[in-house]
């Protein structure tokens, strides 16, 4: 059966999201402003835009399919694309960011819209709105999170929140069921254990999650979990190196006993992840990557969890999945404009994305998204329906200079699981990085 599906929960994540928002980023000032008057897209002759995105081959497949829509509806304009995975992808981002040469339009994540909007390299497009943009589908609130000091320098495409994603094919290989919902995280680390034990003899071996203590996401929702406030009022840690200790600690018995997917395979299937390439039965990440991660399992027997609990309960929240923005030296502000409104509203648009980025921002996407029963948009949106009861916090703003400071999160992430670093080690070098880099240093 397929169905037309709509959501009812926009602004509850939008509440989440919240006022909080917009208070965070005016807080930063700076950012770029719109050069001369927006005036409707030229159609008296040849423009040529750049548009890049992070990702990976299935969200590429969509993108392309996309702008070629795009471009059947403006024919005297010719977008070129080009993705990278994350890491590399901000490594070219930053390169071109300080030549002045950013793409026209580009992919954009919360942790990043501070710097890149305070450093004057996105455009300001709130000249555009009514002109070449539409931005009153997309609730205000929600809209905030790409605000910047009176100015708009992202626009939000949709929304998601964590959970455990896992593999049902490798399970029934190993005859263990799915995590138990409302499992605190040492239950999901003994089922972790639990699955490698039984995938130890399974060729490949099946192990039975990746490790996630490197991701600084997930530190920051277990210290919320835990009653703990992440970043204070000056941009800086409002945590001790201790609560990062006791993270890091906390796993380390399945590093030693090699429980997780291994590091030196990890990296070996970059940018796959071990769930993708059938030797780990799950992982802990955004709801909306479900989409890619069943395309690159080649399988649409995959499911979605809420997150362990702790302390505080669940306490998920909602985050803008990602944005789009536009660079302060493009040439060609209005139909870059034109280019973002395209991909945030058009309907059919949303029938191509369904929820590979989140679920849609704005209505007209998530009424055109036709759903069939068990598919992947249904898993996700069915996912968001039933956990919205768990989403108890609001979303955790970044502040300045996070996007660098999770990069070293994950290296860090990395060096420990190599056995390079220990604990203290980890937490020590990563406050200094971070005292180094946030509150404005």
């Amino acid at each position: 059966m397929v169905r037309t599906r709509t959501t009812t929960r926009t602004a509850l994540r939008a509440t989440a999201i919240a006022a909080a928002g917009a208070l965070a980023l005016s807080a930063c000032g700076g950012g770029a402003t719109t050069s001369g008057e927006a005036a409707p897209v030229a159609t008296d002759r040849d423009i040529e835009l750049s548009l890049v995105w992070w990702g990976d081959d299935d969200r590429a497949s969509r993108y392309e399919e996309a702008v070629a829509l795009f471009e059947g509806e403006y024919p005297n304009i010719d977008v070129s694309t080009q993705f990278q995975s994350w890491d590399d992808y901000w490594t070219q981002r930053t390169t071109e960011a300080a030549g002045q040469t950013l793409p026209d339009v580009l992919q954009m994540d919360l942790a990043y819209i501070h710097q890149y909007a305070t450093n004057n390299q996105l455009l300001d497009l709130s000249g555009q709105t009514g002109v070449n943009l539409e931005t009153g589908e997309i609730d205000e609130t929600l809209l905030a999170s790409g605000a910047l000091d009176g100015g708009q320098f992202g626009i939000p495409t949709s929304t998601n929140t964590l959970g455990i994603l896992y593999h049902q094919d490798l399970l029934d290989e190993v005859g263990i069921d799915p995590p138990a919902e409302g499992l605190t995280w040492d239950e999901y680390d003994s089922w972790i254990r639990e699955v490698s034990a039984a995938g130890a003899d399974s060729d490949p071996q099946i192990y039975g999650a990746t490790d996630y203590t490197g991701t600084l996401w997930l530190f920051i929702q277990w210290l919320i979990q835990q009653g703990r406030t992440p970043f204070g009022e000056d941009g800086l840690p409002a945590f001790e190196e201790a609560d990062l200790v006791a993270w890091i600690e906390r796993t380390q018995p399945l590093r030693d006993d090699g429980v997780f997917f291994p590091i030196k395979q990890s990296k070996q299937v970059e940018p796959l992840t071990g769930l993708q390439v059938g030797q780990a039965a799950a992982e802990i990440t955004w709801d909306n990557q479900l989409a890619g991660y069943s395309a690159g399992a080649g399988s649409e027997n995959l499911g979605l969890l809420p997150l362990p609990v702790g302390d505080e309960g669940s306490a998920q929240f909602w985050k803008p999945s990602m944005l789009l923005s536009a660079s302060a030296t493009t040439q060609e502000p209005d139909a870059a404009a034109e280019l973002i409104d395209f991909l945030v509203n058009d309907p059919e648009v949303g029938k191509i994305f369904g929820t590979s980025k989140g679920v849609p921002a704005v209505a007209a996407q998530r009424d055109a998204m036709e759903i069939a029963d068990g598919s992947v948009d249904d898993k996700i949106v069915t996912y968001e329906d039933d956990v919205t009861e768990r989403v108890t916090s609001d979303t955790p703003l970044p502040v300045d200079g996070y996007g660098v400071v999770e990069a070293e999160f994950k290296r860090l992430g990395e060096e420990l699981a190599y056995g390079n670093v220990t604990a203290e080690e980890f937490a020590a070098q990563w406050f200094q990085y971070a005292e180094s880099n946030l509150g404005g240093a």
